[in-house]
């Protein structure tokens, strides 16, 4: 099984330039002004044009909103320099929502996009998860 990863946003070129920019990902191929594919990660992240205030689904009388937003599914980004990611990540237009904290596996920044998607930076620290298998 293979899994891609999709992001709505509401501006193509500006999400391309953040996530190249904040995670030094490539653009690898692009679908006319719909959508880009975003390489360099372990899985390819799509980023899909999706305006705001459009329904989500035929389900739910919910709408598109790229204010900052909670949802269950978010990227964790494992990077090795905590610290470096966040400055880049920020310089891109990202924001970080509190301090950096440490637990037994490893450090954790909770972070925002310029979209409204909430996302992590991972640093492990000794065994990383398996610290919490003792």
């Amino acid at each position: 099984m293979q899994i891609l990863i999709n992001v709505d946003v509401d501006d193509l070129d500006e999400a391309t330039h953040f996530y190249e920019s904040a995670f030094g990902l490539k653009v690898g191929r692009r679908f006319g002004t719909d959508g880009v594919e975003m390489l360099g990660s372990s899985a390819p992240i799509y980023l899909l044009v999706k305006a705001a205030g459009t329904a989500v689904s035929g389900a739910t009388a919910q709408r598109r909103s790229y204010v900052r937003h909670w949802t269950p599914v978010h990227f964790d980004f494992v990077v090795e320099d905590i610290e470096s990611a966040i400055r880049q990540a920020v310089a891109a237009g990202a924001q970080l929502e509190s301090a950096v904290s440490t637990r037994e596996w490893g450090r954790l920044a909770l972070m925002v996009d310029p979209f409204g998607h909430g996302f992590c930076f991972v640093q492990f620290l000794g065994r990383g998860y398996d610290e919490l298998t003792r």
